[in-house]
């Protein structure tokens, strides 16, 4: 089983090949997903080469690294650690303000964005996020009545 940390999502997926942290002393450094599926508070996850269940104990309280290149699409919108500190625009009202809080749902995140408007609370949903490029606002198309005054 593996759970996310410092609020990453889940990403966890076949093929992808894995670094523990710290790593091994003597022996593989690295291994590929082989199976992997949702469980009720993580991941269920397989690995190349992890036959035992004391091979597996090995594994036991390391982080998992995985190479940027294999990040799923969309990745940006749940790294926390990018996220935070980022202007937010929207397509209508302009400036809204910055991320100050990430909150994780089981449905979808939720940026807490405080600025002109006070404090906005905006579900992270394909529909609504525009534009997530680097060293740019975030732009969002957000509906009427999620924001003060509207």
């Amino acid at each position: 089983m593996t759970v996310p940390v410092h609020g990453l999502a889940l990403v966890l997926d076949v093929g992808m090949h894995v670094h523990p942290v710290p790593p091994a002393l003597k022996g593989p450094r690295a291994y590929r997903v082989s199976s992997c599926s949702d469980g009720p508070s993580g991941q269920l996850v397989a690995l190349e080469g992890i036959k035992t269940i004391d091979a597996a104990r090995e594994l036991v309280g390391k982080t998992l690294l995985v190479a940027e290149s294999e990040l799923p699409e969309g990745f940006a919108l749940h790294d926390v650690t990018h996220l935070v500190g980022r202007e937010v625009t929207d397509e209508t009202r302009g400036a809204l303000g910055v991320i100050e809080e990430v909150m994780l749902g089981v449905a979808n995140d939720v940026w807490v964005v405080r600025g002109q408007y006070g404090e906005v609370l905006v579900p992270v949903v394909d529909e609504m996020i525009l534009s997530l490029e680097e060293g740019e606002p975030i732009l969002v198309d957000l509906p009427r009545g999620l924001v003060e005054g509207d």
